[in-house]
């Protein structure tokens, strides 16, 4: 990545001394199918860019990363390409009070889903191309001002194959061969898309009266390969699009601002989705070839939901710089949830939020690399790596605690007058903190100094004391501060002001059911708190402080409380607050307080009377990562043997045909190892087995198969017999992942060299070889392979793109080599390496701190007396 990053200080320069009034661009993509089976590695780029400078005579730059520019003019001077451009950037001198510079250039396909990527379908050699951008690749493509902060109009010109069809953020027409589309509103160039190729289309619309009588109209499009159409069901991609139009138009006040609404379903895809205006992608493995459970679908409505939110929060008004992104990923985190319970069938939804969402929040903030929510991004690889856990869940769990604390009205009105205030342009966080308090008539400035420019994860602790008659003479709520791990432990951590309910839970006389009683919801500071409206209530079997989510926090137990969980749990019958349970059991195990086979004993007796099949395919990842990682090394042979033996217990009562019939299937794929187990999974592949109602479809196929190779139960032959009865995209990443998952010395060399030593295989491939290399049945296999990790990341993350390097050195980080010696070796590495780029050595710190969790939840389970 040399000369590719661009700073904060270099942004807000330019920023300050230049305005662009638009950009015209012609893009010539026919190279795209290639000529006499050549690979076509580039495609013509031509951009036209008008804008003005406050001081005329300055100097400045644009931004483009291409193999070769044929030609620069700037104000009509042609400029010599060899002396102005030097790989990722344009020098522009003397620039004049209005400027226009056209840059001719030849840029590169990718196969890193970075810019302008180019795909070609193995079942039908049909060649599809889209672009992704976030944070700065549309440089990749075009000439530009990569900053979220100089938005202009854009207008598209493109000439693609015959019989292909190209959409962009605007609307487009044919004509004389080329596709030439309305220009935009003022946007982002990281928002800017195109997409070409022979995709399947299907079509409807939106309508809606508007409040002043007018009528609004939203053409409405979906896109997928060919391939993929016959499973495409569009109708209720659709059907959950014009819920959530409805939903946000019912509450923003501000209609659709980008014309149409396309929503394209793109191969190789490295995000969830991306939100494009009027041109909206997401990863195809969001159609789906199989069957898939509820909580599939709810995921999909989710993801949807949230790139809508996103044509308001993001594209409408954008962040100044990457600091902010939380402006638009926490609120479109939080505003696809909302939207779903309240305009959706998925009603659940808070609890996937609550069970998933802040999870991955939860280990994020406890990570060496944790940070505020308005984050300090130096530079865009700084902005690159800021996609996480605390800029989406997190901040979307402080907003949620935002709308409990300043009321939903007050939220929704400031939100309304954001939108109108800052239409097409940039804003900072005063800018909506200035609304909210207009609207709510709070000052917010502590609340945000608390919440959203501090770091760290609060725990909540209850302590309740009786009287002789069994009633409560006291509840308190004991507030641990929040000390990120960066913090130095000397330094006082963070006391945060919390909006919470706390929940008692009693069983019912007559069903046994563990119920709440009795709910009080109270402000918590300090460090603890007495909640008074609780005094005289019968003594609990079960204290729940945040019941109901409503604020971010570690949920703590007390003695009693926990006590009747280990026993009791199932007996829980509110969905959200048992999965607040288990959410609050699982941080125990990672934190080291609870026996890693403790929980896992807990999934194998309550796990099979979970309801919700979220909450239940989360059980299933937790209970897998204690005994792969948590669990004491001498009990992981039997925790993964009683996993085995409860997954088939439980798959064969499950109901025949049903989600949770699926779910345990496919689990117990994921835990089989001994041969009764792995006969199993041949014998309802090869037929000779059957579970009533169990339907293995190819990508259960694909599932039960993976297990097979990495025990070495099944061959490469067996492999290639699979990819000729699936002979797709999706067949190809699952043979690339079982392949580089077979028990050998050679396999894994081979995998190595394929990620490490070479660039020739695509993102998807790269992340299918990365997912079959490292195996928890393997450890010794790969262990050869710690100290030229070490000895490679710096150069793969000096020579590779970003996408790539983060996922090579994320995926093939020794985490499955426990010991204290890999601590040692990244520990090493880390002090030797202070001069790598800090994106880099994030990257490693965050894996060196989980692995040293896991040695800590190791120590914990291994003092168990048995």
């Amino acid at each position: 990545m040399p000369g590719e990053n661009l700073s904060r200080d270099e942004a807000q320069e330019r920023a300050a001394l230049l305005s662009v009034d638009g950009y015209e661009i012609a893009l010539d993509l026919r190279s795209a199918t290639g000529e006499g089976g050549a690979e076509p590695t580039t495609f013509r780029s031509v951009t036209t860019i008008r804008f003005r400078c406050a001081e005329p005579g300055a100097s400045s730059f644009a931004d483009l990363i291409a193999p070769s520019v044929t030609a620069v003019s700037l104000n009509g001077r042609d400029l010599d390409p060899g002396a102005v451009f030097d790989g990722t950037r344009i020098t522009l001198e003397d620039l004049a009070d209005e400027n226009e510079l056209v840059v001719d250039a030849q840029c590169a396909y990718s196969r890193t889903g970075e810019g302008m990527h180019r795909f070609v379908d193995p079942e039908d050699g049909e060649v599809y191309l889209y672009t992704q951008y976030e944070p700065a690749d549309s440089r990749r493509v075009f000439a530009n001002f990569e900053q979220p902060d100089l938005k202009a109009p854009f207008r598209f010109e493109v000439t693609a194959p015959d019989g292909w069809t190209v959409w962009s953020n605007g609307t487009g027409e044919l004509t004389d061969g080329v596709w030439r589309f309305a220009e935009t509103k003022p946007i982002s160039t990281y928002i800017t898309a195109v997409v070409a190729g022979p995709y399947h289309h299907v079509t409807d619309h939106y309508t809606r009266v508007l409040d002043d009588g007018s009528t609004l109209e939203i053409p409405l499009g979906a896109m997928c390969r060919k391939g993929l159409a016959r499973h495409f069901d569009a109708d209720d991609v659709f059907l959950v699009t014009k819920q959530g139009l409805d939903f946000f138009h019912d509450h923003f006040d501000y209609p659709y601002p980008f014309g149409k609404y396309d929503q394209a379903f793109v191969p190789e895809y490295n995000l969830g989705a991306m939100e494009n205006p009027g041109c909206v992608t997401f990863r195809e493995e969001y159609i789906y070839r199989g069957k898939v459970t509820q909580a599939a679908y709810e995921r999909r409505a989710n993801v949807i939901l949230h790139e809508m939110a996103h044509m308001w929060f993001g594209d409408l008004v954008t962040m100044r710089w990457w600091d902010d992104l939380w402006l638009k990923e926490s609120f479109a985190d939080f505003m696809g949830s909302f939207s779903m319970v309240e305009a959706t069938r998925f009603t659940n939804g808070w609890i996937t939020f609550a069970n998933n969402r802040k999870a991955w929040a939860y280990r994020a903030d406890q990570l060496p690399s944790t940070h505020p929510v308005t984050a300090d991004i130096r530079d865009l690889e700084d902005a690159k790596l800021n996609f996480d856990g605390i800029t989406y869940a997190k901040g979307a769990s402080v907003l949620k605690q935002l709308v409990a604390y300043v009321g939903r009205d007050a939220f929704l009105e400031g939100s309304r007058r954001y939108f109108k205030r800052h239409a097409y342009g940039n804003t900072r966080l005063g800018d909506l903190l200035a609304v909210l308090e207009e609207t709510s008539g709070r000052d917010l400035a502590a609340w945000s100094r608390a919440w959203l420019q501090t770091a760290g994860v609060n725990s909540l602790s209850p302590q309740v004391t009786l009287d002789a008659e069994g009633r409560i003479t006291e509840l308190s709520v004991f507030q641990e501060a929040a000390l990120p791990a960066h913090q130095p432990a000397a330094e006082p951590g963070v006391l945060r002001p919390h909006r919470v309910a706390i929940g008692l839970y009693a069983r019912e006389d007559v069903s046994g059911a563990l119920v709440r009683y009795a709910r009080a919801e109270v402000d918590v500071s300090g460090a603890r708190t007495v909640v008074g409206e609780l005094a005289g209530e019968r003594a609990p079997e079960l204290v729940l402080v945040n019941d109901d989510d409503l604020t971010y926090c570690k949920i703590r137990f007390d003695q009693n409380s926990l006590d009747t969980l280990r026993e009791r749990l199932g007996d829980l019958t509110d969905p959200l607050a048992r999965a607040l349970c288990w959410s609050a059991l699982w941080n125990l195990t990672r934190d080291a307080l609870m026996p890693a086979r403790d929980f896992v004993d807990l999934v194998l007796r309550f796990a099979g009377r979970e309801s919700d099949i979220g909450v239940l395919q989360m059980l299933h990842a937790w209970a897998r990562s204690a005994v792969t990682h948590y669990a004491a090394p001498d009990w992981r042979d039997e925790g993964g043997r009683l996993l085995a033996e409860g997954a088939l217990r439980e798959l064969r009562i499950a109901e025949p045909g049903s989600q949770h019939q699926l779910t345990w299937a496919r689990f117990f794929a994921s835990v089989a190892s001994g041969d009764a187990d792995l006969q199993l999974l041949k014998g309802l592949l090869d037929g000779g087995a059957k579970i009533d109602g169990l339907d293995v479809d190819q990508e259960l196929r694909w599932t039960f198969l993976e297990p097979l190779t990495a025990h070495g139960a099944a061959d490469e032959s067996v492999l290639a017999a699979e990819l000729a009865r699936d002979d797709t995209a999706s067949g190809k990443r699952h043979q690339v992942r079982c392949l580089a998952s077979r028990p050998s010395a050679a396999v894994k060399a081979q995998a190595w060299a394929s990620v490490v030593e070479s660039d020739a295989l695509s993102n998807a491939l790269v992340e299918a070889t990365i997912a079959g290399f490292a195996q928890p049945s393997q450890r010794e296999l790969t262990a050869p392979y710690t100290e030229k990790y070490f000895a490679a990341i710096e150069r793969v993350w000096a020579e590779r793109s970003i996408q790539i390097g983060m996922d090579v050195v994320r995926g093939l980080f020794p985490g499955l080599q426990d010991d204290r010696k890999t601590l040692d070796a990244a520990d090493a590495w880390l002090g030797e390496h202070g001069d790598a780029a800090p994106a880099l050595r994030r990257l490693v710190a965050e894996a060196r701190d989980d692995l040293a969790r896991a040695l800590r939840a190791q120590s914990c389970d291994a003092g168990t007396e048995r």
